[in-house]
């Protein structure tokens, strides 16, 4: 008994970590609602190693028998309302109510039968099997698949096929008559250590998806521009890099680039709020026109970007037009109505295997013509030059 009750004590221990772990990743993140209900999780799961502790001392060890199996249950129903809060797949409400109760009833019923028999086994390890696989089934109905994801879910349902496991295991091993009983075998000391494991890798697992959303919420805030809400000029050209390697024969795309016409006497007549809202409006009307896979940015003052995936040189001229006409005839607030804001485009082809900065510099030139051109025009750049990704092998 004395080992089993040992593992309790560190199983205890290590719930209150995660559940310490879980209330800082509250913290830190934008979604603390998962953070605060695993943690909860835990928190109340780890009863069971109090009422376990205490069960073999106590007169009515039934209460504390089923006082274990309820807080392990409910913590992991918690811990899925955790789940489907973090992937957007909520758990229902009266579904989860009705298994708890259900489970807890059923376990009152079986309290009586032998440990060792299979109607007991079964009865009393299959609502934590159902618990583990609903978690589990959380993570294939969302829209994530990380690799992270993937190791979470591989780990609920290895949860839930060890406590199917443990059906046979508790009739082949011996897990005593009495709950009592129980607490004294050899299946306990292993029941425990190996569900001590479980529950450590898959805290570990949860934890990691949830400080990967934190890492990726700071990295898309360093590459976002505040005031446009577009990428800054390192967030578009970490975005745009794996879609240079997607082109086929003819390039991977084309790039626009656009600068606001005669930006800096809108601000010294109208004040920087009205410059502001100019940039913000600019940057909806990108938004807007631009097509569903296509990155933008603000490379920065009144210069942005756009990069068109697998769109040639002709329909991106035509789209550069719409954006030019949609800025030109939009109001802006703090700006008189007579009050026209223009922009100017440089339109370039990006070559297969060319770096985005050749292509940017030829893009630039074209938007230099069209602003020498009078402003408020689209120009395109000349045809690039065929860019070798090896200079070894072109001159072999």
């Amino acid at each position: 008994m004395g080992g089993a009750i040992s593992l309790l004590a560190v199983n205890f221990i290590i719930a209150q970590v995660f559940v310490v772990a879980f209330l800082v990743v509250a913290a830190k993140s934008q979604a603390k609602r998962p953070a605060i209900w695993c943690a909860c999780g835990f928190a109340v799961a780890s009863l069971s190693a109090v009422f376990e502790t205490v069960l073999p001392f106590s007169l009515v060890p039934k209460l504390f028998a089923v006082g274990a199996f309820a807080s392990v249950l409910a913590g992991f129903i918690l811990i899925r309302f955790g789940l489907g809060f973090f992937y957007r797949v909520p758990a229902n409400l009266p579904f989860a109510t009705a298994l708890f109760a259900g489970s807890v009833v059923l376990d009152l019923l079986i309290y009586d039968l032998p440990r060792g028999t299979l109607k007991h086994a079964f009865f009393y390890q299959m609502p934590f099997c159902l618990v583990q696989a609903w978690s589990a089934s959380t993570i294939i109905r969302s829209e994530r698949r990380s690799r992270a994801d993937w190791s979470l879910f591989c780990l609920l349902a290895l949860s839930s096929i060890y406590y199917v496991v443990k059906v046979y295991a508790a009739i082949a091993a011996g897990s005593g008559t009495t709950a009592a009983d129980y607490l004294a075998s050899p299946f306990a000391l292993v029941s425990q250590a190996l569900g001590a494991m479980l529950i450590v890798a898959t805290g570990m697992a949860i934890l990691g998806v949830m400080v990967k959303e934190i890492i990726d919420e700071a990295r898309a805030s360093s590459e976002l521009d505040a005031l446009s809400g577009l990428c800054n000029r390192r967030g578009f050209a970490d975005r745009v890099a794996p879609l240079l390697q997607e082109g086929g024969d003819d390039g991977p795309g084309t790039l626009i680039l656009t600068d606001l016409d005669r930006f800096k006497l809108v601000n010294d007549t109208y004040g920087h709020h009205a410059g502001d809202e100019v940039i913000r409006q600019f940057s909806c009307v990108l938004r807007e026109l631009m097509p569903s896979r296509a990155v933008a940015g603000r490379l920065g003052g009144e210069e942005f970007a756009v990069f068109l995936p697998r769109i040639g040189p002709a329909d991106a001229r035509v789209l550069a037009h719409g954006m030019r006409a949609a800025i030109a005839s939009t109001r802006i607030i703090g700006l008189p109505e007579v009050a026209a804001v223009t922009a100017s485009f440089g339109v370039a082809v990006v070559a297969a295997e060319e770096p985005l900065e050749l292509a940017m510099q030829r893009a630039d030139k074209a938007l230099y013509a069209a602003k020498a051109g009078g402003r408020n025009r689209v120009e395109c750049a000349e045809a690039p030059v065929h860019v070798v990704a090896n200079p070894r092998r072109a001159r072999s």
